[in-house]
């Protein structure tokens, strides 16, 4: 990017003009910081990030791909980069989902889905999410149990009451996502609710709900009641 006149690198038009102005290329560039040698010639940052977003067709599609994935899509384009870049989109999903106040109050399971659903629905593997509760329904601690393929989903009441009953929470919400984007919830999940749910009730914490993410929306087996 030295090659550019200096008014016109990515750094120096986001400092002068603001990040609105950089395409969606110059702004993977940035957070590559630098190019490499690609069969014998130089390619600048730019180059590669333009190559790479057209490996998956959209910065949102490459958005979601694993980082072994993406280190394997374009050449010049190895484990570093394609960390950074892992790191930089979990960033941005993270803020996407922070609440506007520290803590959230689960007065629905659309203030679940609202708080957490951005960080999840995107992922191309199951993440198991347990939120712990005080007596205002107020969001005190959150422990993702399980992350990996269709098995994530599938837990145990120790794992999910074990640091509960430690941290006295005075109750629980569960949930995962379907990267389907299929919202129907599978006969192991409505399964494992309802152990859950049985396994709460002997331990004095109630399970409040189990929420699925998928795609845009969210499944609450609760509303459904498949609770038990």
């Amino acid at each position: 990017m030295k090659e550019r006149p200096e008014a016109d690198r990515p750094r120096e038009k986001l400092l002068t003009r603001g990040p609105a102005v950089l395409s969606d290329a110059e702004l993977v560039g940035l957070v590559f910081g630098s190019g490499t040698r690609v069969g014998g010639r130089s390619v600048s940052a730019v180059e590669l990030a333009q190559a790479l977003i057209g490996a998956y067709g959209s910065l949102a599609k490459l958005a979601r791909r694993d980082a072994n994935q993406v280190a394997k899509a374009t050449k010049g384009v190895g484990p570093a980069k394609a960390a950074q870049l892992a790191a930089v989109f979990e960033i941005g999903r993270r803020v996407e989902a922070a609440p506007p106040e520290d803590r959230v109050q689960v007065r629905s399971p659309a203030d679940v889905a609202a708080a957490y659903g951005p960080r999840l629905r995107d992922l191309n593997r199951e993440v198991f999410v347990v939120l712990h509760l005080n007596t205002a329904n107020v969001v005190t601690a959150e422990y993702t149990l399980t992350t990996g393929g269709l098995a994530a989903s599938i837990v145990e009441p120790r794992q999910v009451f074990e640091r509960a009953i430690l941290e006295h929470a005075a109750s629980v919400v569960c949930l995962h996502n379907h990267p389907s984007g299929n919202p129907e919830p599978s006969r192991e999940d409505v399964a494992i609710t309802k152990q859950l749910c049985e396994a709460g009730k002997v331990l004095g914490i109630p399970v409040h709900d189990h929420v699925i993410i998928a795609g845009r929306g969210y499944t609450s087996l609760a509303e459904r009641g498949l609770m038990g």
